[in-house]
């Protein structure tokens, strides 16, 4: 129980005029003895202004992160609206080559009024696709999603989707939903890759029309692809590409087009962001880009020696602001441990 300073004055004043002794009365009014002498004594030093709150120095730690990285993270977010904290988090220590945790990055843009509600998709594990892709183009996903274009009427975008990377293989805009449209989209996107015949993915798509087509079919076994359809009212069964859908139309449709061109226009620019901008979660935070061709592993262990020199930095610093003199005597960084910090930090530098 917190007492304030009124409080306390008034116990001191009634042990004081108490006809029992100090520890009876104190015991009967359920007050700590070491508690009332402290009180006591502070009383007999500053008098009634010595019983108030005192006021605590906020204590600091080696890890806190310079204002000035601060502003660094508060204007990329401002140059960079679409993305959440935890990207801001990424594209800083991409950026700059210094590191700041997600929940870092989320308290310093709260406190700006810079951050977004997260939507959160829940899935069960029963829900996703049996079996996981190991490598890419083991396995693409392919679906049809459509847009009406006032005076043109309605356009199908068919997209095939690599599962392993999430990476937009191929698109296409198409004025009808027809099996040759899927049959052309996937001969597209085998040409882009230039797979050889041994080579060649599975495909997944659901069981529209399009993909159930005879010609469609013999299309498929003709080039040694495999086909794949989902459950029927089942779309988590293609639920990257599903998701993919989403998260475009969520960007592109915010816009009118009055043209096929205009949209054309707006899609080309919306997948170059997704392959190569945007940081996924589910990719450890790199871009479908970055796991299609490989670059996955370099990025995260480049990451991971940022971290270790900032932390190192940052630790390094603080015990020479604090004992700018005793530094090589402090236990924290005596002259071995300093010496190795900085050969560390000497050797992450390089490399």
């Amino acid at each position: 129980m917190r007492l304030n300073q009124l409080e306390k004055f008034e116990i001191i004043r009634l042990v004081e005029q108490s006809n029992t002794s100090v520890n009876m009365t104190l015991k009967e009014l359920g007050i700590n003895k070491t508690t009332f002498y402290m009180w006591y004594n502070a009383y007999k030093n500053d008098g009634y202004d010595g019983l108030a709150k005192k006021s605590h120095k906020k204590k600091q730690y080696w890890n806190q992160i310079p204002e000035k990285e601060k502003q660094l993270v508060i204007e990329l977010a401002l140059d960079n609206p679409e993305k959440s904290s935890r990207e801001i988090a990424c594209l800083y220590t991409d950026t700059y080559k210094r590191y700041v945790s997600e929940s870092s990055t989320y308290r310093i843009l709260k406190s700006q009024g810079l951050t977004q509600t997260p939507a959160f998709d829940l899935i069960k594990a029963s829900n996703e696709f049996e079996h996981k892709t190991v490598r890419i183009n083991e396995m693409w996903q392919t679906d049809f999603t459509y847009f009406k274009i006032p005076g043109w009427g309605w356009y199908y975008l068919s997209t095939v989707l690599d599962d392993y990377s999430r990476f937009i293989v191929h698109w296409k805009l198409c004025s009808t939903m027809k099996s040759t449209d899927a049959e052309s989209t996937i001969r597209e996107a085998l040409i882009k890759t230039n797979l050889q015949t041994d080579e060649r993915p599975k495909l997944l798509s659901d069981n529209g029309s399009s993909y159930v087509a005879t010609d469609f079919r013999e299309y498929l076994k003709k080039n040694n692809v495999k086909q794949i359809n989902g459950k029927p009212r089942h779309p988590q069964t293609q639920g990257k590409i599903e998701r993919y859908h989403r998260s475009m139309k969520n960007v592109v449709k915010l816009d009118v087009y009055y043209s096929p061109m205009e949209l054309e226009n707006a899609l080309e620019q919306f997948v170059h962001y997704y392959n190569y901008k945007r940081y996924h979660e589910s990719l450890q935070n790199t871009t479908p880009a970055d796991m299609y061709f490989g670059k996955t592993n370099r990025i995260i262990e480049r990451r991971r020696k940022i971290k270790l020199k900032t932390m190192m930095e940052r630790k390094r610093d603080y015990y020479r602001n604090r004992w700018p003199t005793k530094i090589y005597s402090d236990s924290f960084l005596s002259p071995k441990k300093l010496k190795k910090m900085m050969s560390e930090i000497n050797f992450l530098a390089q490399n």
